[in-house]
C-alpha cells in the first residue's frame, strides 16, 4: 500500500539487453537481471517505491520475448518510471518499443508533467513526477493544491551540466518553483549534488557498466535511496553487489608481435582480428579513433555501412 511507503528507491539506467552490448565478456542479460531484481527486493524489504530513471533498455527493439517475459513475472505491484533515449527508437517512445509492452500491461507506470504519481510516504504527502528524454522540464509546479509540508520529486533523463560533467551537457542546474527534488538518469556516474533556489539536484549514476574505461573500472554500481518523514528527507547511496571489473570486461588487446610505439591504427587492427563482440564494440572503437584519416565523403559512407553491420541482431563481430 502506498501509506507504508517510508521512501524512494531511484534505480538509474539498466541498460538491460539480451545482446551482450561493448566489450562485456559475461552472461550480460542475466548479470543485469539480477541486479534489477535485488534492486526491488532491496525496495520491498525497507518499504520503498520504485522509480526507474529511464533507458531500461539498452535496444529500444529486438530485445528477446524470454527478457519481456523475465521482467513481466519481475514488475509486481506499483513501479513508477520514465522513457530514455534508448528506450526509444524514434523521438518518443512507439507501440513498437519494447518499454511501450510494459506500460501496456500495468506493469510499470510512466510519468509525465500531466500525471505525477501521488500518495504519502513516510507519514506525508509526496508528489513524484517525470520528464522523459527529450521533452522539456516544467518551469514550475502548482502545489498550492497540496499541504504545505508536501514533497515535490521529479525524475529527468537528461544532459545536465552537473559539476564534472560538461562535456555534452545541454543545459545547467536550475530553480524550479514548486519542486524539491531532481533525481536524473542518463549520466552513469554519480556526480556532486547542486542546488539551486529551492531545488536540490541529484544524479546517482546507474546499476549497469556498460564501457569499458577507467570511469567504470572504479565505480561500484549504486541505487539512490531517499527516506522521507514528516519533518524532512535524507538520502543514501545503496551499493549494488556486482562482479570485479576484470571479471565482466574483455582485456583490450595487445599483441606481443606490435612494438609498443605501434599506431593506434595498426594495435585496433590487432584487437579487431583477436576479439568479438556482439555489439561491434572493438569495430565502433576502431573507426572512432580512425575515420578522421579519410576523406570525409569516404568516412561517411564508411560510417552508413557500418551501421547498417550493427543493426543485424543475428550479426556478431
Amino acid at each position: 500500500m502506498a501509506d507504508e511507503y517510508t521512501g524512494l528507491l531511484c534505480i538509474g539506467d539498466p541498460h538491460l539487453a539480451s545482446r551482450v552490448p561493448g566489450f562485456r565478456k559475461d552472461d550480460y542479460p542475466r548479470a543485469i537481471l539480477d541486479k534489477l531484481t535485488w534492486a526491488l527486493n532491496y525496495a520491498e524489504e525497507h518499504r520503498l517505491l520504485p522509480a526507474i530513471l529511464g533507458d531500461l533498455f539498452h535496444w529500444p527493439r529486438d530485445n528477446a520475448n524470454w527478457l519481456l517475459v523475465e521482467l513481466l513475472r519481475l514488475f509486481q505491484g506499483t513501479i513508477l518510471g520514465i522513457t530514455g533515449n534508448h528506450d526509444c527508437k524514434e523521438n518518443e517512445l512507439g507501440s513498437d518499443d519494447s518499454l511501450s509492452i510494459l506500460r501496456a500491461s500495468g506493469r510499470l507506470s510512466l510519468l509525465d508533467c500531466s500525471e505525477p504519481w501521488r500518495g504519502i510516504i513516510g507519514g506525508r504527502t509526496v508528489i513524484v513526477g517525470g520528464t522523459a528524454w527529450g521533452q522539456p522540464l516544467p518551469t514550475s509546479f502548482d502545489a498550492s493544491d497540496i499541504a504545505a509540508d508536501s514533497l515535490v520529486i521529479w525524475l529527468t533523463h537528461h544532459d545536465v551540466r552537473f559539476p564534472g560533467y560538461p562535456g555534452f551537457s545541454r543545459f545547467d542546474p536550475h530553480g524550479i518553483p514548486g519542486v524539491d527534488v531532481i533525481v536524473n538518469g542518463h549520466i552513469h556516474r554519480p556526480l556532486d549534488d547542486v542546488v539551486m533556489g529551492t531545488t536540490i539536484w541529484i544524479n546517482p549514476g546507474n546499476i549497469a557498466r556498460i564501457r569499458r574505461d577507467d570511469a567504470d573500472r572504479c565505480r561500484q554500481p549504486s541505487v539512490l535511496r531517499i527516506n522521507i518523514r514528516t519533518d524532512g528527507w535524507d538520502k543514501q547511496t545503496v551499493d549494488v553487489p556486482c562482479l570485479p571489473y576484470e571479471e565482466v570486461f574483455h582485456k583490450e588487446v595487445v599483441s606481443p608481435d606490435i612494438p609498443v610505439n605501434e599506431s593506434i591504427f595498426v594495435r585496433g587492427l590487432a584487437e579487431l582480428e583477436s576479439l568479438r563482440t556482439h555489439e561491434g564494440a572493438g569495430l565502433k572503437a576502431f573507426l572512432d579513433q580512425n575515420l578522421d584519416r579519410f576523406d570525409k565523403r569516404v568516412a561517411t559512407e564508411i560510417r552508413a555501412l557500418a551501421e547498417e553491420v550493427y543493426n543485424d541482431p543475428n550479426r556478431r563481430f
